[in-house]
């Protein structure tokens, strides 16, 4: 038993030193042109601060008063050297000696036995001391506009998200105002996403990015956010429409996918019509994405981008969903069983995801037929499908409106041959 308490011991420690050791590489290779001797602070001596940590919690006992008097010397003791060091230079960072101090303390909590955490945070420090001039150039590089629209991002997720009940209010219990936010932050995301995708990547590439990045979690969102860009800023409506044709490849793997986990015979059922309509569309989009050269507006240029988080229409967005879940709830209360396709139309104004997997459990539970389920899935697609024109229409432009009514066209072609595969087969 000594023995075992024993290993547990030099494990701690080995790991606090080894913190220690890791941080003291970067901060070591960071003051590399200093003569010796002229660094406060280097790689062994962050080795020891590690170290020190270590022991300093083992010792104490699970008591806090040595690891804190140790922690003040130790931030005295670096202070002082890092004052004369940057006295010589004229540098008032302190970002070596709050490192000296959280290596202490990664050491003491190694030392107390949370190896795990003490080991990935000094990972993550080395990763943030290490990648300073990248970190740097992004501040430099960054616009007030972009600043405040990150802010707002992390405000209507990190913070309203969380604190939204999630359960039914309001007639039949229908309005969930968790989802119906969730919506409004995804909206708001895909924004986001694609307005830094289209400034780093460039134009063609970027709205392709957000396209395929979308559709794995909502075309509907995708469509919404490209075609409000091509109200704003009208060039290139057959770029912006290869990436609404894109996400919309994108949703009928992913309802394959979806379906699959739950219940594969209607996946099954469903592989020819969804996998057909999904490769016609992608066909749509490359063809738009490759003659988008010749729309580009004024000569050619990039188009410059102005907002990066439009939450206006993620609001909008988030409104209407509230109001298509009342109706299909409606729906459901009003007709039972028999408004199965009904309701399955009513959710698709919105999102297919949820009649899919509402159908998938039920068939999967015995509840409702394969044939039923099929057919009530193939409906929401296909509504779906149908109001991307009528969105691109509303908040984008006629121009983009037809274009994307011809993808939606190769989708049903392509899901009607698939329709008919499957039932020749059978």
């Amino acid at each position: 038993m000594g023995a075992n308490n024993n290993l547990h011991l030099l494990v701690r420690l080995a790991v606090a030193l080894a913190i220690g050791l890791l941080i003291g590489l970067e901060r070591g290779w960071e003051r590399r042109e200093l003569p010796e001797g002229q660094r406060a602070a280097g790689f062994r001596t962050f080795g020891i601060i590690g170290l020190l940590g270590g022991v300093a919690a083992v010792v104490g006992g699970g008591t806090a008063w040595l690891p804190a008097v140790l922690a003040v010397a130790v931030s005295l003791f670096v202070a002082l050297g890092y004052w004369r060091e940057r006295w010589r230079e004229q540098d008032v960072s302190i970002t070596g000696l709050v490192a000296a101090l959280l290596t202490f303390c990664l050491g003491a909590l190694a030392g107390e036995g949370e190896l795990t955490a003490a080991s990935s945070t000094a990972v993550v420090v080395t990763l943030l001391l290490g990648f300073k001039p990248e970190l740097h150039e992004i501040i430099r590089r960054i616009e007030r506009s972009e600043l405040l629209a990150t802010l707002r991002l992390l405000l209507i997720s990190v913070v309203l998200l969380p604190v939204l009940p999630d359960r039914g209010f309001g007639p039949w219990q229908a309005i969930n105002p968790y989802r119906i936010w969730w919506m409004v932050v995804l909206v708001a995301l895909i924004s986001y996403i694609g307005y830094f995708a289209i400034k780093t990547l460039g134009e063609r590439r970027g709205v392709l990015f957000t396209g395929l990045f979308g559709g794995l979690v909502s075309s509907t969102a995708v469509t919404v956010s490209l075609a409000r860009h091509a109200h704003d800023e009208p060039p290139a409506p057959g770029l912006l429409t290869a990436g609404i044709a894109a996400a919309s490849a994108m949703m009928f793997p992913r309802m394959l996918l979806i379906i699959g986990f739950v219940w594969l015979p209607l996946a099954t059922a469903l592989a020819w019509p969804l996998l057909l309509a999904s490769v016609l569309t992608f066909a749509v989009a490359a063809w738009f994405s490759r003659h988008a050269d010749s729309e580009k507006h004024g000569g050619g240029g990039e188009r410059e981008l102005s907002n990066p988080l439009d939450l206006k229409i993620a609001l909008q967005f988030g409104a209407l969903l509230a109001l298509v879940m009342l109706l299909a709830r409606g729906a459901d209360a009003w007709m039972g069983s028999q408004g199965l396709y009904l309701l399955a139309a009513i959710a698709g104004l919105a999102d297919v995801d949820a009649m899919s997997l509402s159908c998938a459990a039920m068939g999967s539970q015995g509840h409702l037929a394969l044939d039923a389920a099929a057919a009530a899935t193939l409906i929401a697609a296909a509504v779906n499908t149908l109001i991307k024109p009528l969105i691109a229409l509303a908040l984008g432009s006629r121009q983009m409106g037809w274009r994307v009514a011809l993808a939606v066209v190769a989708a049903f072609v392509g899901g009607g041959a698939g329709l008919w595969a499957f039932a020749f087969a059978c």
